[in-house]
């Protein structure tokens, strides 16, 4: 739809939009000093994998002989890595303000990150001593030239490198790597507490004594992000099982083409040149960074300040529901009752306390989950063990494609098979991303079933920091869908069509259609008609248009999408019903909601799917309906509150930013903050 083409947003610069806000809280003055350095750290953290798999891509779709072009705004591969790049050096830019503007704050507080210049004489002196005795032996200092080949540079590791010159007047260039777990990054200044160097720098300033043959030129720390977008079918080898696989697709890609090169001085431009023709990439793609290059020393800074809690956000734990008693087995309440859990604000342990109930019950004949991302030490794959060591049937679906948990999840998949339980992996056409769980049981009555479908993952970590949703219910139309679910799975196949439960790939795109269309009719008849959906992206084309012709019927939608949009609201005679609201704050919100309809004909779903076209056509995902009144009434209080948030939330206009709500003072609605004190009182 041509015609649509000024609702658009490309996706890579709306991504880049959601981590500016991200970047944007490192300098918000509402936010206390010390989780303002977490945010500076996950902005750089967000766009190392942004580089990583999204220019990664761009960058192999160039290499095709096909222009292949971004089917909403029309940009070639080659102009959105143009794009992207320019809109990187501003980010850079302002990401250097807000650095150095938080080490301004930081050192009243008795923090200080000093160089090497700004020394005394003796400090000088004893961090050369320091240099000599305690980093100097540990480094390994490379020369390039015609008999030494340039060596492989690790991704997002550190290196100093300098321009060297001979006393006859011959070039070279020196490598050191800056990175070894022997020496300190942060390096004490002695007898000036709280002052710190970078071991980096202080490997870079004395550079000139690994190369004492050498005059030094000009001296930069680097570090090169490669790509990490590869996919099983290219380390494809039918001798190898599944899982060894995926293991050789880990080291391959390690050796992945780089995408970008950082440095942390300008360097002159025959360098550059020579180390972007090293690297295989083009001078575009050499940014100068003003800050460290790896921030993620300032995790470090923040924990020597735990004691001083007026720097950090006020102390909360997730608490037990005050739906679930601890006097009845879990298994029976749910048979009575549906069960909604809200992360953070209520504990993961209530659903893992369903596991071990099961684990234990006489009554329950199998477990079968689908897994994505899991904590390290994880107590859910504690109690399938247990369940399968006390005879249970224990079915886990790991899915060993989950990008950067490749390697967490192979190692899990063995433990959960040494304790017994029948290990599958996702199909080979479609990763497995449902958040689903089925229990089964033998009772008196025959089979029931316990059904949990989640927004987020079995991740006790995440669930702490992560907003998500947790259904636990008895309902057997839902149940039996489950059920249908883990029977395709096994044998290979997808859902072809399901009762309750909307199903990816082939039942919840068409789905998510008709009722987007249904609202449509309700409104040119003149009965209204409404759509809300919460989400972490919204770039399904499809999706977007039907979204678009709705408004155009009159229905009144309201997005709350936390990161990429790719539709721009409020645009007169195209987009003017649909109002975007965002939230970017202390919890990264991930739940996702599904409203349709007002009153007694609304429909409410929570999912594990975006509307991204990635999760409804090309993976398994699970969307369950919330059936039970109360529920509804929580779910919609979610939903409606968070596009209250005053205090966090930004509007997307039309023109494609992000603007604060209109009015605001120094009282603000933190929904997020709400939620928690909610569930405190709640659990009291």
């Amino acid at each position: 739809m041509k015609e649509n083409r000024e609702c658009y947003q490309n996706r890579e610069l709306s991504w880049l939009l959601f981590n500016e806000r991200v970047l944007n809280e490192a300098a918000n003055p509402r936010v206390p000093l010390m989780e303002r350095l977490q945010f500076v750290s996950i902005y750089q953290t967000n766009l190392d994998e942004f580089f990583m798999v999204r220019v990664g891509t761009l960058m192999q779709q160039m290499e095709n002989k096909k222009t292949v072009k971004d089917n909403k705004t029309g940009l070639s591969s080659k102009e959105q890595i143009k794009l992207i790049l320019k809109e990187v050096e501003r980010l850079e830019q302002k990401r250097k303000e807000i650095y150095t503007q938080l080490m301004g704050e930081l050192e009243p507080v008795g923090i200080h990150i000093i160089n090497f210049q700004k020394l005394s004489k003796q400090e000088q002196s004893q961090l050369e001593a320091y240099f000599d005795k305690a980093i100097r032996p540990y480094l390994s200092p490379m020369i390039v030239g015609k008999q030494q080949p340039f060596p492989f540079l690790q991704n997002s590791e550190l290196y100093a490198v300098a321009r060297l010159e001979t006393k006859g007047g011959k070039k070279r260039m020196g490598i050191v790597p800056c990175w070894n777990p022997v020496f300190k990054r942060l390096i004490e200044i002695p007898g000036r507490k709280g002052y710190h160097m970078l071991s980096e720098e202080l490997i870079l300033h004395f550079v000139s004594k690994l190369y004492p043959a050498y005059t030094i030129r000009e001296k930069s720390i680097i570090r090169i992000t490669r790509n990490a977008d590869i996919d099983a079918g290219d380390v494809y080898d039918e001798d190898m099982d599944y899982r060894g696989m995926m293991e050789q697709l880990l080291k391959k890609r390690k050796r992945l083409n780089p995408v970008r090169l950082e440095l942390s001085r300008e360097l002159h431009k025959s360098v550059k040149k020579k180390l972007a023709t090293y690297l295989g990439i083009s001078e575009d793609h050499v940014i100068h960074c003003e800050t460290p290059l790896d921030l993620s020393f300032l995790f470090t800074l923040q924990n020597a300040k735990r004691e001083h809690q007026e720097m950090f956000y006020p102390r909360y734990s997730p608490r037990m529901s005050g739906k679930i008693r601890k006097d009845e087995n879990i298994i029976h309440q749910i048979e009575k009752k549906d069960i909604l859990l809200s992360y953070p604000f209520e504990s993961m342990k209530n659903f893992i306390g369903l596991l071990q109930a099961a684990a234990v019950d006489k009554s329950v004949h199998s477990i079968k989950i689908t897994l994505y991302r899991m904590a390290s030490h994880s107590q859910i794959v504690d109690a399938l063990c247990e369940a399968a060591e006390n005879g249970k049937e224990v079915l886990a679906l790991v899915e060993l494609r989950a990008r950067f948990d490749e390697a967490a999840n192979i190692e899990m998949s063995r433990r959960l098979e040494d304790a017994g339980c029948q290990v599958i992996y996702g199909l080979p056409a479609y990763k497995v991303h449902s958040k689903l769980c089925l229990i089964t049981r033998k009772t008196e009555e025959g089979v029931s079933f316990i059904t949990q479908i989640g927004t987020g993952n079995y991740n006790e970590k995440t669930a702490t920091l992560y907003t998500d949703l947790c259904l636990m219910t008895a309902n057997r139309e839902i149940g039996e869908d489950a059920q249908e679910v883990f029977r395709t799975l096994l044998l290979g196949e997808t859902v072809e069509k399901s009762s309750a439960l909307l199903v990816a790939p082939k039942g919840l795109q068409n789905a998510i259609l008709e009722k987007i269309e249904a609202e449509g009719r309700k409104a040119e008849e003149g009965r209204g008609g409404y759509i809300g959906l919460k989400l972490n992206a919204l770039t399904d084309k499809d999706i977007i248009d039907a979204l678009i012709k709705a408004s155009q019927k009159g229905v009144v939608i309201q997005l709350l999408i936390r990161g990429i949009c790719c539709l721009i609201p409020g645009i007169p005679g195209r987009t003017e019903n649909i109002r975007i609201h965002s939230i970017v704050g202390r919890f990264l919100e991930h739940s996702r909601i599904y409203r349709f309809g007002q009153g007694d004909e609304e429909e409410i779903y929570i999912a594990s799917a975006d509307c991204m076209t990635r999760n409804t056509l090309r993976r398994v995902e699970v969307a369950a309906p919330i059936l039970d009144e109360e529920n509804k009434n929580r779910v919609r209080e979610i939903f409606d509150l968070g596009f209250k948030d005053t205090e966090k939330g930004k509007w997307l206009l039309s023109d494609g930013f992000y603007h604060d709500p209109e009015g605001l003072g120094e009282e603000r609605f933190d929904s997020q903050d709400y939620f928690y004190r909610e569930a405190y009182r709640n659990a009291e």
